[in-house]
C-alpha cells in the first residue's frame, strides 16, 4: 500500500499544478463540477471503444480521463470550493464510470471470448460497487455517530484497501494494454470483494469502539 500512496501523492502533485495552470487560463471560470462532468461524459465513447474492441485507444483516453477524478478535486481546493456537495458528485460520477466501463468489457468479452466469462465483468462491477458503497455507508454511520470529524476527514477516513478506485482503474487499463480483459476483470473482482469485506470490518469496528 505503500507504493501506491507515493504514486497517488506523485499524481496529485501532478494535478494540482495542472489545476493552477487551468485556473489561471481560464481565470477561475471553469468549475470543479464542470470537470467532473466532462470526465463523466467522456467515458461513454471510452465504453464504447471497448465494447468494439478499440482497447489501445481506449487505455489512452482512460488514462487522460481517469486523471480528470483527480483534477476536479485539486481545483475545488484550489478555488475554496470544496463541499460535501462536490464529494456526492465525484463520488456518484465514479460509480456511473465503473457501470459505463463494465459494460463496454462485458460486450466484449461476450463477442471475443467464450461468453460464459462475461460473468466476471459483472462480478468486477458489483464488487466495485460494494466497496464504494460500504465506504459511503460507513461515512453515513459515523456522521450520525457521537463521532462527528469533518467533512474532509470523514470522506478520508475509510478509503485504503487492495482495490480503491484508483488501483481497480489501473488494473483495467493495464487489462486493455495487454488485451487480457478477462484475467483482469477477475482479478479485480476478487481484490474489490476483498477490500469490500474489510472495509466493513473496519467501520463495524470503528462505530463499535
Amino acid at each position: 500500500m505503500q507504493i501506491i500512496d507515493i504514486i497517488r501523492k506523485f499524481v496529485r502533485k501532478i494535478m494540482r499544478k495542472i489545476a493552477k495552470n487551468l485556473n489561471t487560463v481560464t481565470k477561475g471560470n471553469i468549475s470543479p463540477d464542470t470537470i467532473t462532468y466532462v470526465g463523466l461524459l467522456a467515458h461513454i465513447p471510452i465504453a464504447l471503444l471497448i465494447a468494439y474492441g478499440y482497447l489501445a485507444e481506449a487505455s489512452v483516453l482512460l488514462i487522460v480521463f481517469g486523471l480528470f477524478d483527480t483534477l476536479d478535486g485539486e481545483l475545488a481546493r484550489l478555488q475554496n470550493k470544496a463541499s460535501p456537495a462536490g464529494m456526492l458528485l465525484d463520488a456518484s460520477t465514479d460509480r456511473m464510470k465503473e457501470v459505463l466501463l463494465y459494460t463496454g468489457v462485458a460486450y466484449y468479452i461476450s463477442s471475443t471470448s467464450d461468453a460464459k466469462w462475461t460473468f466476471l465483468a459483472v462480478i468486477a462491477c458489483g464488487a466495485s460497487l460494494c466497496v464504494s458503497y460500504i465506504k459511503a455507508k460507513g461515512e453515513s454511520a459515523v456522521a450520525t455517530s457521537h463521532k462527528k470529524p469533518n467533512h474532509t476527514k470523514l470522506n478520508r477516513m475509510f478509503g485504503d484497501g487492495l482495490a480503491t478506485f484508483e488501483v481497480r482503474i489501473a488494473l483495467l487499463v493495464l487489462g486493455l494494454v495487454l488485451d487480457r480483459l478477462v484475467i483482469v476483470v477477475g482479478l479485480i473482482g476478487i481484490l474489490a470483494s476483498y477490500t469490500a469485506i474489510k472495509r466493513l470490518f473496519v467501520i463495524s469496528k470503528y462505530l463499535n469502539d
